[in-house]
This record gives C-alpha cells, sequence and structure tokens, in this order.
C-alpha cells in the first residue's frame, strides 16, 4: 500500500497550474490572482468626514463642554456627492453629511450628537474637537503605488468591493478549471423505481456540488455503462473539453471495473501520459486511479459513496486548487477533544472517521455521527469533519484527536 502523504505529493507533483488570463472583476469570485495589484490613486481619493455633524476648526471649540457651550455661527451645508464652495472661517462651522468632502480652513469634525442648533445660523457645539477627529484622510486607505494584493490572493467579496475603488475593471488571474464528473457502472439509474440490482446514483450529483463549492466549472459527463468501447468514446469527449475528469467507480480490480483500461487505451504509446493505480493506506477509499492523459489529469474514485467524497477531499479537491493557482490547498486541521471512544482495528491504514465538530468550553470537540462503513452516506451528512485515526486501536473519551474540518464549526 502507499501511504496517503506519498499518493498526494505524486499526484500534486503531476499537476500543473492553469494559464492565467484576463478576467473582468465582475467574473473574479474566488479565482486568484497571477499578478500583484497596485493602487493607482489614492482611497478615498479626497479628504471627508466619517460622521454626519458639523466641519470646525478644532481651535474654535476649545473648552467646549455640554455645561459651557462653544456657539459657532453655520455658514453652508455641505451633503455628500458636492464638492465644497465655502471656506471656514475663524469662528464658523458647516453642516456636514458623512463622505462629504472636507471644506477649506475645516480640520475636524463634530458629531451632531454633541451639537444643537441655535436659530436658523447658530450651532452649540458641546464637545471640545481634536484635529482630525472623525476626519478620513486623502489616501487614507491606499495611496498611490502602494501593493494591494499580491499574486496568490484568492478574491473574495471585500477584495472585489476594493478593485472596484480602485476603478480596476479586469484582473491577471489564474481561470477557474472546467472539471467533467462521471459516473459509471451498469446498476447504476438516475432516477424513479428501481429494477432489482439497480441502485440510484447518489456519487455524481455529490461530487457536482462539491466541485461547484470548491469554485470550479462543472460538466456533468452522466453515467457510462460497463462497457469498454463506450467507456472510451465517454473520455475521449471529456479530455477533450476539459481541464480535468473526475469518475466514480470502476476503479478496483473487477472485471467490470474499466476506468482504468479505458485510459491505458486511450493514451497509447505516448511517452508523455501517465496512469497510475493506488492502493492508499487509507480507510475508507483505499483504491485511487491517477492518470494525465492528453495532459488532463483524471481521477478515477472509489464507487463507494463515502470513499468517493474522501478520495475527493484528499486528492482533486487539493489537486484542482493547485490547478487554479490556490495558495491553500488542503483542508484545515484541528486538534480536538473525542467526546466518546472512537475505536478501530490495527490495519495499517489511517482511518478517517466521519464526526461532528462543535465549540465546547472554548475548544473543538468531536463526536462519531453514526455508523463509518463506507456506504453509508446518511452519516456523512451531518459530518463537518473527519477524524484522523492513525494505526492503532482508537482513541478514548476524552483524549485528542486530530480532525480535518470539511464543513463550518458551529460556535454553540
Amino acid at each position: 500500500m502507499t501511504a496517503l502523504a506519498d499518493a498526494q505529493a505524486a499526484v500534486l507533483g503531476a499537476v500543473t497550474r492553469l494559464v492565467p488570463a484576463t478576467v473582468s472583476r465582475a467574473d473574479a469570485l474566488g479565482l486568484a490572482l497571477a499578478d500583484d495589484v497596485f493602487a493607482t490613486e489614492p482611497v478615498p481619493p479626497f479628504a471627508n468626514t466619517a460622521m454626519d455633524g458639523y466641519a470646525v476648526r478644532a481651535a474654535d471649540t476649545a473648552g467646549a463642554t455640554a455645561a459651557a457651550p462653544v456657539r459657532l455661527a453655520v455658514v453652508g451645508e455641505l451633503p455628500a456627492g458636492r464638492a465644497p464652495t465655502v471656506a471656514l472661517g475663524a469662528g464658523q462651522a458647516i453642516r456636514i453629511m458623512t463622505g462629504a468632502p472636507m471644506p477649506d480652513g475645516a480640520d475636524a469634525i463634530v458629531m451632531v450628537e454633541r451639537t444643537a442648533r441655535d436659530g436658523d445660523d447658530g450651532v452649540l457645539v458641546h464637545h471640545q474637537a481634536d484635529v482630525g477627529d472623525h476626519v478620513r484622510a486623502a489616501g487614507g486607505d491606499l495611496r498611490p503605488g502602494q501593493l494591494v494584493f499580491p499574486a496568490g490572493t484568492v478574491l473574495g467579496p471585500a477584495h472585489l468591493g476594493v478593485l472596484a475603488s480602485l476603478d480596476v475593471a479586469t484582473v491577471w488571474a489564474v481561470p477557474r478549471a472546467r472539471v467533467g464528473v462521471l459516473s459509471t457502472g451498469d446498476e447504476l439509474v438516475e432516477t424513479g423505481a428501481l429494477e432489482p440490482g439497480k441502485i440510484r446514483d447518489a456519487n455524481r450529483p455529490m461530487l457536482l456540488a462539491l466541485l461547484a463549492r470548491a469554485g470550479v466549472d462543472v460538466v456533468d459527463l452522466g453515467i457510462a455503462r460497463d462497457n469498454e468501447e463506450r467507456m472510451i468514446a465517454t473520455l475521449e469527449d471529456a479530455l477533450a473539453r476539459c481541464d480535468a475528469v473526475i469518475t466514480s467507480g470502476g476503479v478496483s480490480v473487477g472485471d467490470y471495473d474499466f476506468v482504468n483500461v479505458a485510459l491505458e487505451r486511450i493514451a497509447g504509446d505516448d511517452p508523455d501520459a501517465r496512469i497510475d493505480w493506488y492502493q492508499v493506506a487509507i480507510k475508507p477509499a483505499k483504491p485511487l486511479v491517477f492518470g494525465v492523459v492528453r495532459g488532463t489529469p483524471v481521477f478515477g474514485l472509489p464507487g463507494n459513496p463515502v470513499s468517493s467524497l474522501v478520495s475527493f477531499e484528499l486528492f482533486a479537491r487539493p489537486a484542482l486548487l493547485q490547478m487554479m493557482g490556490h495558495p491553500a490547498r488542503f483542508r484545515p486541521e484541528v486538534t480536538a477533544r473525542a467526546a466518546h471512544p472512537m475505536r478501530r482495528r490495527p490495519d495499517g491504514k489511517l482511518h478517517l472517521d466521519r464526526v461532528r465538530v462543535r465549540v465546547e468550553g472554548g475548544r473543538y470537540v468531536a463526536a462519531s455521527t453514526g455508523a463509518q462503513d463506507s456506504n453509508v452516506l446518511s452519516a456523512t451528512a451531518a459530518a463537518n469533519g473527519l477524524a484522523l485515526l492513525p494505526d492503532g486501536d482508537g482513541v478514548d473519551a476524552g483524549d485528542d484527536v486530530c480532525v480535518m474540518l470539511i464543513d463550518a464549526v458551529p460556535d454553540h
């Protein structure tokens, strides 16, 4: 058997980054930048107020208190979106709204809550202002020439907002991988009543959803029957139009397991092609076929649903993120307290048990979600982590256990 780390290293070592391209900001969510982004202008572009209130000269408010307010003459009003037309003189104030430019002569803002209007042309200031109070300086967020985001940054909603503030309409980024998903097997049906010996295809919808969550463009390749020629035709079509292909089932050593046979025939005598069949020292998800055929990575995942999911998380997802230039490829791991004994038998493998992780008393706690058989997908629906149990007898209640998080952890 192949150690998990060795199998992962072999897969990642064979996968190359997609060619970067110019991408519109609107389509860049979740993409990794392929080049640094620098500011070409200041943000904000001008000094402006962070509060509704009055623009003042701080010196004119010296000694102001609620008991002994200072009266200033109101000489104008300035809403956001308008340029100042009145300069502020000694003993004067201008009513100003959040985001409006600072008028000439003003060096501070007094919040409206600390003032009271005094007639039509005056305001009583109940608080002494300091220079710079509630003023956003020009370039206070970003200065021209400043590095905004380095290459490798994965763009989230806030990143896109920053780019918009700089009027950056396009970015140089690694595009989304186009990934095809194929289920294999004569026993599979899409929907409807089941005839004897038939089961519904759960793997493909699950894998399509996992891929969508990983930020790739998904291609549903349907179901390929246990026929070598049909398998070859389906895979050839997938290789021609996808950046990567994921198959489910047909990767073991049975007489009707055609995935690796079909890939070998497609590869022919191409010296650049590779097709590797692994027995990885893990449970579930021991069998794995990985190949690069016609320059396209192919992941042959096991047919049992839980094995398919685990194999995706350990091999396909990290490789696809690497293809898309993401610096963080593996799921985070945390140390949790076992809520109960998690037993296993020594067999030379790393066991990955489905668990539910929660926060209790300021630390992570992990509890099994049910039966751990590789065909029991229902227990996986409640899981947000995989407990990594090294070869041995498992852990006792209260022991530390390493957990790979596959979903969010609730904070209660």
